[in-house]
């Protein structure tokens, strides 16, 4: 059951409107709920997990009745102010998706298929004809310090006891490094052919657009309250279905009784001007490569089509019982601690001019595992908890919830042994215990990050932000 939730923010709240992915686009508005209806999907929800559920849905079955429910408008989440990166990153190691069950080939059969999936997911867009400046030029993370060094030679000695080769994983030295982009400070790099860059507002709303195309109906500006048996509750009605899909990610944390499955955590970004030429001859990052580090705070750039630098961090903190607003977009320290990584990492871009900063909330549970699932006693299905991540996962999980929901006409039933599949990740520590943790994480990771680039030796806080991550 979905008890009753607390307010979501609203179109009127503007909280896409400093985002540069909509600076320059024109979104449909679509109607509200009218009434009850009947239908046989209803999936409440409408970023990347709803939307391609819906899509390979309505391919796999055309015959179904299918609506998505959305609270604000399309892509209003973390799936249009995303970092722009569709990775196969999963956040949870290996090790870990082995012991969920079915042991080494579950967890490399998973990782594998998220490699396969960032390929899928470009394949798709084209095929629906959206044009959202994909480009498949791999991703490259740098080291800057000796112990980042250390990390990163040995995510790739793991990579290959688990068979995983060149394509997936490679360390490159500081020559090979400096090929694909010149960054301060860098002392080697790994890299990974299976990550691609596009605008993530573009790809949602031609996303939607695609399914509506295909007889999905899509509501907007309609929140849903409480899910009971099979009736999805709105202010406008109820909606009655055989299965109705929980696609909402980091607003999971709103409703009373999954207010612990997940947490938002805030993610902030910044954009510059158009970059001329010159300035890309000596950054590098032809192909597009999308850029982060081996350090302990997280941090993603890409190359947009237009030639801007967008760059992205955690760093904002979590706020007390898992609270949400568009106040939170903006948090003064972490964009301006952005605009001097950017000025750090890539002097030849320093003194470009920022003229965009954002940010927004993404899901996270206790154990940092996604997972996707159907209670075939309920009717209910999930999908999420991606930590940042989703854009490639969201697709695998869509593809996993229509095998679920869908057997008899889908084609990708081997999808059902995934470890993610049914799994439960344990509930966060009640407040204001998780509020204490989480931002004790948070800080620890940025004094870890400072002390190592001070010392050049690993730091201890290292092992405190994994006993407190899980």
């Amino acid at each position: 059951m979905i008890g009753p939730a607390r307010p979501v923010p609203s179109v009127s709240d503007n909280a896409v409107a400093r985002c540069l992915w909509w600076q320059s686009l024109s979104a449909p508005r679509r109607p509200t709920l009218a009434g009850s209806v009947d239908v046989d999907v209803a999936i409440v929800g409408g970023g990347f997990t709803g939307l391609w559920t819906a899509f390979h849905l309505a391919a796999a079955d055309p015959a179904l009745r299918i609506l998505v429910i959305e609270a604000a408008h399309v892509g209003f989440g973390a799936s249009g102010r995303n970092g722009g990166w569709c990775s196969a990153y999963f956040p949870t190691s290996l090790d870990r998706l082995a012991a969920l069950g079915g042991g080494r080939d579950a967890a490399l059969r998973m990782q594998r298929a998220l490699d396969a999936t960032v390929t899928a997911v470009g394949a798709d867009l084209a095929a629906a004809g959206i044009d959202c400046g994909w480009q498949q030029g791999g991703t490259i993370s740098l080291a800057c310090n000796e112990p980042q060094v250390t990390r990163a030679q040995q995510a790739v000695a793991d990579a290959r006891t688990w068979g995983l080769g060149a394509d997936h994983l490679r360390w490159l030295p500081r020559a090979e490094a400096r090929e694909i982009v010149d960054a301060h400070g860098l002392l080697g790099a790994t890299y990974g052919r299976a990550c691609a860059v596009l605008n993530p507002a573009q790809a949602v709303l031609g996303l939607a657009a695609a399914v509506e195309r295909s007889g999905v109906r899509i509501v907007e500006r309609t929140p849903v309250t409480a899910v009971t048996g099979h009736l999805a509750h709105t202010p406008a009605g109820r909606v009655r279905a055989e299965v109705i899909v929980d696609a909402t990610e980091a607003y999971r944390s709103r409703r009373a009784e999954s207010a612990r499955e997940v947490i938002p955590v805030y993610s902030l970004m910044i954009a510059t001007e158009p970059l001329p030429p010159a300035t890309w001859e000596r950054i590098g990052l032809h192909e597009r490569t999308t850029v982060g580090t081996w350090g302990s705070v997280i941090l993603y750039a890409q190359r947009t089509a237009d030639d801007r630098i967008a760059i992205g961090g955690r760093g904002a903190p979590y706020h007390l019982n898992s609270a949400i607003s568009p106040l939170f977009d903006h948090h003064r320290p972490t964009h301006r601690g952005l605009h001097r990584t950017l000025a750090d990492l890539l002097p030849a871009a320093g003194t470009a001019r920022v003229v965009a900063e954002w940010g927004g909330p993404l899901g996270v549970p206790r154990d940092w595992c996604p997972s996707v699932g159907l209670d075939q006693r309920t009717g209910l299905a999930w999908a999420g908890g991606y930590v940042g991540d989703g854009v490639a996962a969201s697709h695998l999980a869509a593809r996993t919830l229509t095998a679920l929901i869908a057997p008899r006409a889908s084609v990708d039933t081997d999808l059902l042994t995934l470890p993610w599949v049914g799994h439960r990740s344990p509930r966060w520590e009640p407040e204001p215990w998780r509020w204490l943790g989480v931002n004790t994480a948070l800080q620890a990771a940025q004094w870890a990050d400072r002390q190592e680039t001070r010392t050049g030796r690993p730091s201890a806080l290292t092992a405190v932000i994994d006993r407190l991550t899980g």
